[in-house]
């Protein structure tokens, strides 16, 4: 469902996106949600929203340490303030009832992917001796709560490792929380 030009109703559906959610979210993830994967909000009406929320102590922003990925700076999650949540369980009739079934359903499905997404972070580099570097993290909305770098000898491991490390990286944490913490 496509909504524009209502301010509040994109504030309301912003905050529905969050209390759905349950889980703090970069701004990266936002506008995927909201503007690239559906036709909830525009892009821009996206951004004024997210920026009124704040300004109104709606949502709040917590900075965490810059992630630069694909030439896109990370360095905040958004979520849903005490307020916020006062507001939309006042409002969140005004949100049509389809919209807020179809946020809850896209939700529902795609929830561990965001978190996996935004939790997960993987790059790999070539270094002067042409091997490569694959750089892999956990993070979370305060700190880094895992972080590894692994040589390898060439591109196509490193393009492996990259690719298994969002579905494996739990796995692998635990593994090294109970092998290395008594």
């Amino acid at each position: 469902m496509k909504i524009t030009d209502d301010s509040t109703l994109n504030k309301l559906i912003l905050l529905y996106v969050f209390e759905a959610m349950d889980v703090p979210l970069t701004g990266r993830t936002i506008i995927e949600m909201c503007s690239s994967r559906n036709l909830w909000l525009t892009y821009m009406d996206c951004m004024v929203a997210v920026n009124e929320l704040l300004d109104s102590g709606l949502i709040y922003r917590s900075s965490k340490e810059k992630i630069v990925e694909k030439g896109i700076i990370s360095d905040a999650y958004y979520n849903i303030t005490p307020d916020g949540r006062q507001c939309l369980d006042h409002f969140y009739t005004k949100i049509p009832s389809t919209l807020r079934s179809e946020i809850t359903e896209y939700v529902k499905q795609n929830r561990m992917a965001y978190r996996r997404k935004q939790e997960y972070y993987r790059n790999y580099y070539k270094n002067p001796d042409g091997t490569y570097t694959v750089h892999m993290k956990i993070v979370d909305p305060v700190q880094t709560t895992l972080e590894l770098k692994l040589n390898v000898t060439n591109r196509d491991t490193a393009k492996q490792v990259y690719n298994k490390w969002e579905e494996k990286a739990a796995q692998i944490y635990y593994f090294l929380h109970e092998e290395l913490i008594d």
